[in-house]
């Protein structure tokens, strides 16, 4: 029986990736404009039954079997409709067959007669091997543009139900193909159309309009009999107006308006219509995205991008790794990308960053205060007729009429005899959205600063206690809006950010996995999109751990990714590993792009480095990583360990205190030559090119360990993979595991404790290594973490009798030297370790840059170019 091909909803593979679209003529043949003439009488109405549309889940794999992890294309079977034959007529083909001539041109591969098989994976991807389930070609008498099915004619290109094998909704296709075999048996092709919950959104389908479908570059064929009625499917482009466009949704089955692409789970725009819904080479539409215009580094820039910026916001910011590296990136391929916004809850991590970007707007608030912050100023803008909006008037801000004004100024004469204890305001200074003065009274306030007094006297004002002094509040609003203090709808090109989500954490023991969402540690996941929802910048990126697509069934993961598809972003999700970009750590982070639908979609940047993979991903995840295929020659450079990184740093001690020292040796790899450049040396910096300043070693200072810590790594060997079991007392086992030697006493530190203490002994059940282990030169290091306690984890120096400094820390993450952190020694290694690793969003912010420019391949990935990001000038033509 034949089969419908269906991709593994999680993008594990890439089932037709680079299949060739079979182009369908626009208009009809002369033999089909007579066949579309043929009048069928006395039809008998098809069966109710058939068109009943009963629930079915979608899995992961498009199997059954919610166990089955498979990452390649299963083949659904449609079900074949027995129909009852007469002598009249029954299932079969009509009108007069295509032209020879012209067939073998449209569907040559039919007409070679070589015998040749069809791979289930057509084109591969770089994990996916072909297995037993791949069918033959089938070889083609002669094609039709019309058949008969149960009483009812499908013509070529008409849109159809086809009826599953197992009697569950019914799948959808465009009918690419009509033809008899060689055999004599009819058959149709089918392209097929993917619902939500045949994606990887599937657990969270209910944000999709069930009428919204996919269309696909998946096909097969089927015997003529599976087929059960025509659907009207309406496309909808991207530059449809919005009143045709709820027409367009209203008078149809379904409608479509992107394709779903198996590769890294890609929702793209539709192609040109008249390309057809092919192949993926032809999948991103690019007639809003042509550039023209001045020539920067030998390639051409959009006009508009000649002298302006793209503005940048970056939410969750920490200290600015992931933007530092954006911009780093984009700048360095012909884009004036600048972080003009930035937000995170952390105080010293605002100030880290607003010392290292004194451009940037660094606000620290809360996610949601901020996202409350942007509703009011677009009102404020709004009232103060600064632009056009559909949003309300400011309930705080009043237009006086003339009676209104001279009953304000008899009150203003008869009010305050005494003048000394009238405060009066001389100029508004910031907003903000919370409680600032800890009233208990959350909303709108502004920061005052009152005529005759001093800075220390500026307060905090609820913006409803202000309405007597409109005229300062206008003036600081209008010099606001001119300045761009807060992005507004429409003014935001890029919003990058990693929302955290301590819900989903292994060290949460009441992890809700039944509801994820209901998790308030997890909230920030839904703030994040609403305030994509409401800025609609041109491109979103979204970084996270691992856990969002492994937690729950990777729920939450399909969460963002279905918000995203809900706000008709184009969308693709991929893994990549910081050690594959130029790190000595392995670190692998997931990253969701998202780009509107007259954008270039960017794609996903190939490796530069050689590197270990770990096996960290889940396995319905695992093509999701970014990486060459299997079996592809690559000149990787070789991967880097930790002595390419820090071998030249100053010795220092546990008790190290000085936030400043000079360098003591030269650099000794490329990696620290390029490290430690200067903020005008270096490449993608608004700065490069600038007479170079010399700049000093900063946070080269670890965690001061306590007494009972230090004495314990100080008997720690200095040899490779040195640990707490190398300590006196301690026996390890065949099986790996660690106890008590009998025959040794146990041994106590002078404070009175024991120099091996009970926890590393117990950790992991006794088989983990990692307490008080040393790292070794040659190693590639374990994931950064933003603590730096040797209790549970391999941090120490491998010759000196300490943690790893801040930055050490800072280097194994991309950070440049020249980058300062500020606040308590603790904070600062929280920074460095929740933040992006810099060379990682360096590598996205070039791809970023080729989309903005609308030379995005259409290929998820994209090689860099040599030696990045050590480029001179960048190739006119980027592709992958």
């Amino acid at each position: 029986m034949a089969k419908k091909r269906s991709g593994s909803a999680n993008g594990g593979s890439s089932a037709a990736k680079n299949s060739k679209r079979q182009k369908v003529s626009e208009e009809p043949s002369s033999s089909k404009k007579k066949q579309q003439q043929v009048a069928v009488e006395s039809v008998t109405a098809a069966d109710e039954s058939d068109f009943v549309e009963e629930p079915v889940v979608v899995l992961e794999n498009g199997s059954e079997n919610e166990k089955d992890s498979s990452r390649s294309p299963v083949q659904r079977k449609p079900k074949r409709r027995v129909a009852e034959e007469d002598e009249n007529g029954g299932n079969r083909l009509i009108g007069e067959p295509i032209l020879r001539e012209e067939a073998c041109s449209r569907w040559p591969h039919r007409y070679e007669g070589k015998g040749k098989r069809k791979p289930k994976n057509i084109g591969g991807s770089k994990d996916s091997k072909d297995d037993d389930d791949s069918e033959e070609l089938i070889e083609a008498r002669q094609h039709y543009a019309q058949a008969f099915v149960d009483g009812q004619i499908f013509n070529l290109e008409d849109d159809a139900y086809v009826k599953a094998e197992d009697d569950n909704k019914n799948y959808i296709c465009k009918i690419v193909e009509i033809f008899e075999a060689v055999d004599g048996e009819p058959y149709f092709t089918a392209q097929w159309f993917y619902r939500a919950e045949d994606t990887v959104i599937k657990t969270c389908e209910n944000l999709i309009d069930q009428k919204r479908v996919f269309f696909s570059e998946v096909k097969n064929d089927n015997p003529l009999d599976c087929l059960v009625r025509v659907l009207r499917i309406n496309r909808i482009p991207p530059n449809m107006d919005s009143k045709s466009k709820e027409n367009a949704k209203t008078n149809c089955d379904y409608y479509y308006d992107m394709m779903y692409l198996l590769p890294y789970c890609t929702f793209v725009s539709l192609p040109p219509e008249n390309l057809g819904g092919g192949s993926e080479s032809d999948s991103t539409i690019s007639s809003e995205a042509d550039v023209t215009g001045a020539t920067i580094g030998g390639v051409e820039v959009c006009q508009d991008e000649q002298n302006g910026e793209i503005t940048l916001l970056d939410l969750y910011s920490g200290c600015g790794a992931m933007s530092t590296g954006l911009c780093l990136g984009a700048n360095s391929a012909g884009i004036k990308l600048v972080t003009k916004w930035a937000v995170d809850l952390n105080q010293y991590a605002c100030e880290s960053l607003k010392l290292n970007h004194p451009e940037t707007q660094a606000r620290n608030e809360s996610a949601e205060n901020f996202l409350a912050l942007l509703k009011e100023w677009e009102r404020l803008c709004v009232s103060y007729s600064l632009f056009e909006s559909n949003v309300a008037r400011h309930p705080f801000v009043r237009l006086t009429t003339e009676e209104e004004g001279d009953d304000e100024e008899e009150d203003d004469g008869s009010e305050g005899e005494n003048d000394s204890e009238v405060f009066e305001v001389d100029e508004v200074l910031d907003i903000c959205y919370g409680d600032p003065k800890e009233s208990g009274s959350v909303g709108l306030y502004f920061k005052i600063h009152w005529k005759n007094y001093g800075p220390e006297y500026d307060t905090w004002e609820p913006a409803d206690g202000l309405s007597e002094c409109q005229e300062k509040v206008k003036d600081f609003v209008t010099k606001g809006y001119k300045r761009k203090i807060l992005p507004l709808p429409g003014n935001v090109d890029v919003i990058c950010g990693g929302p955290p989500c301590q819900g989903i954490s292994g060290f949460n023991r009441f992890r809700n996995k039944e509801e994820p969402l209901k998790d308030e540690k997890n909230k920030q996941l839904i703030v994040f999109m609403d305030i994509v929802a409401f800025l609609k910048p041109r491109f979103v990126l979204m970084e996270n751990v691992v856990d969002l697509v492994k937690f729950a069934g990777g729920f939450l993961g399909r969460y963002a990714f279905g918000r995203l598809v809900d706000m008709n972003y184009q969308a693709r999700l991929g893994m990549m590993a910081a050690g594959a970009y130029g790190l000595p750590q392995f670190r692998m982070r997931v990253f969701m792009w998202g780009a509107l639908p007259t954008e270039k979609l960017p794609q996903y940047p190939l490796p530069t480095h050689n590197v270990v993979l770990r096996g960290v991903v889940p396995k319905e995840f695992e093509s999701n990583v970014v990486a060459y295929n299997e079996g592809c020659k690559v000149d990787l450079e070789k991967e880097l360990f930790l002595g390419d990184a820090i071998s030249d740093l100053p010795e220092v001690g546990n008790d190290e205190v000085r936030d400043e020292m000079p360098y003591t040796d030269e650099p000794k790899t490329e990696f620290q030559r390029f490290i430690r450049l200067t903020r005008d040396e270096m490449p993608g910096s608004l700065e490069f090119g600038l007479e170079p300043r010399p700049h000093l070693l900063y946070d080269h200072r670890p965690l001061q360990l306590n007494l009972d810590d230090y004495s314990r790594v100080c008997k720690i060997p200095k040899k490779k993979g040195a640990n707490f079991r190398d300590l006196e007392g301690v026996r390890v086992r065949p099986d790996n595991k660690v106890e008590w030697d009998p025959s040794v006493e146990r041994v106590y530190l002078p404070s009175g404790k024991p120099l091996v203490p009970d926890y590393a002994m117990t950790f992991v059940g006794g088989s983990s290594s990692k307490p008080f282990g040393r790292l070794w030169w040659d190693e590639t290091v374990p994931t950064v973490v933003g603590r730096a306690e040797p209790h549970n984890q391999t941090i120490t120096h491998p010759l000196q009798d300490r943690v790893l400094t801040i930055r050490e820390n800072s280097r194994l993450q991309g950070f440049p030297d020249y980058y300062r952190l500020v606040g308590p020694i603790k904070e600062r290694y929280v920074q460095v370790g929740n933040a992006v690793a810099v060379p990682v969003a360096r590598a996205l912010g070039y791809s970023l840059a080729l989309a903005s420019r609308g030379l995005s391949g259409t290929e998820p990935l994209v090689p860099l170019p040599k030696k990045f990001p050590n480029i001179e000038e960048i190739p006119p033509e980027v592709s992958s």
